[in-house]
This record gives structure tokens, sequence and C-alpha cells, in this order.
């Protein structure tokens, strides 16, 4: 029997698929990140199952011993709290491993934050980019800001309702324009979206939400991710030591970049 990798609801308990239910159901072992959350989306649906909790401080031991009941030919069914187990949640190291020892391993989709994050925002666009939990620490999260000036996509990310506050505000200064949306307890009964400027989004979480968040990141203006790789240039011959103008010029003659844009934007 192959490893049955099943998603479960990201907050309502009515978000599950009847394929998911029926194999939790039918499973002579259900691994899961919590069994009491588990088991409570259990009980929701009638369903009794034997319940093993595997988590990122277990993952070693619990490998060791699934592999072989699953080359035995036993049924596991594997869950996280929420979502798909492997998208920021335990899961991925025992689906490669059961990957290299052969296993085949089935895929049971469902809810997903971050694509409910995408649409309720209406910033959609062609393509995204799921960066997890957002970096901790002020110079990480410069550091992916400054990543982002030359990124056309939407970006998605976690991020703790603790850190939310102190995200925001590095993001509104580093991007005031760039378009935010906040998605609180998606599917809950209190989801709240708030969209925005950075700037806008940041004053309305000067504290601590409550809740899990994602943060969707709306795409760079069309200057901004043509300009970026070419301010960065001029940056870095300003810190070697050019003039700015001259910094501005050859950057502008390698680029096609204006002159007078690049000077004035890297002030």
């Amino acid at each position: 029997m192959p490893l049955a990798v099943c998603a479960t609801p990201i907050g309502n308990l009515e978000d599950v698929t009847l394929r998911v239910l029926r194999e939790l159901a039918e499973a002579e072992l259900v691994l899961c990140e919590d069994t009491r959350h588990t088991g409570k989306l259990l009980g929701r649906h009638g369903i009794r199952a034997r319940l093993l909790s595997y988590h990122e401080h277990n993952e070693a031991a619990r490998i060791a011993g699934v592999l072989p009941r699953l080359k035995a030919g036993e049924r596991i069914a594997l869950v996280s709290d929420a979502g798909l187990p492997a998208v920021s949640d335990p899961g991925a190291r025992l689906i490669a491993a059961a990957i290299e020892a052969g296993m085949p391993v089935t895929v049971l989709p469902g809810p997903s934050a971050v694509e409910s994050a995408l649409v309720a925002s209406g910033l959609v666009g062609e393509r995204y980019q799921f960066v997890g939990y957002l970096p901790r620490g002020e110079r990480a999260l410069r550091a992916l800001w400054k990543e982002l000036r030359a990124w056309p996509q939407v970006v998605v990310a976690f991020e703790s309702p603790r850190r939310l506050p102190a995200s925001l505000a590095s993001l509104a200064e580093a991007h005031p324009a760039r378009p935010v949306a906040v998605c609180r307890e998606l599917t809950k009964r209190f989801e709240e979206v708030v969209r925005g400027s950075a700037a806008e989004v940041s004053k309305r979480y000067s504290e601590a939400p409550k809740g899990e968040i994602t943060v969707v990141v709306g795409s760079a203006p069309a200057v901004e991710f043509e300009d970026g790789p070419a301010l960065e240039a001029v940056a870095e011959l300003v810190a070697a030591g050019v003039g700015r103008r001259r910094a501005a010029e050859i950057v502008s003659r390698l680029t096609g970049v204006a002159r007078n844009r690049l000077y004035r934007t890297s002030l």
C-alpha cells in the first residue's frame, strides 16, 4: 500500500474531501502532528482510527518504525494539523524516505492556506512564489525585501501573530507603496482580510493580532523590478568609491535605464 499523504482543513472542519475521510477511516495507522487536533477532526466526521504522533521532534524515530510497516503492506496515512503535510509542516523527511526505499506515495489534495490567501487578497497574477515563514530578525527581513525589488511575481508567506507588526513595519520601510493583504483565520468564524499598501497595512497592525496569519505581497510596479538590478549595481559602485553621478552614468550605458532616474532613485 502507498503512503497516503492527506490534506486536512486549515480551519473549518467541514473543508475536507470525501476521499480523505475514506482514507483516514480505512487506514490501519494515522500519523499526525497532534493526536488531539486530528482526533477532533475524526470525531467531527464519526471516524475511529489508530493515531500516532509524528512531529519535528520525533521524525527520525518514527521513520525508522514506519518504513518496515509500509514495506509489509500496512495501510498508513499521514496528516498535519492543517493543510498538506510537508508544506511548512512535518512530513517531508518521511515522504523522501519512503520514495528512496522504493515505496509508493500518493497525495490526497485539499485545502491550502497559500492558495486561499492568494485568491482572497485580490492580487492573483500569472505567477506567485511561496517563501514559507518570513525570516526572523530585521537583517534577514531587509535582505528579503531587497530581493523583492527584482521579483515581478506575487509573494505568499506565513507569519506568526507575534512577529507580524515588526515584519510589516520592516516591509513598509522598504516598499511603502507595495500592495499587501494580511489574511487572518482563513475559513474560520472570525476570518479577516486586510488589504492596502504596505504602509497602510502596517499601521493597521501596530499590535499583534490573534490567529493564523498568511501574508500576500503584491507584485512590484514595473519600474521597480526593471530598475532593481541596475540600482543595485549603482549602489555597489558607490560603495567601492565611485562617485554617484559617475556610477549612474556607467550603469545607464550598460543597462539602458535612464541615468537621471538611476541617480535620483539611488539617493
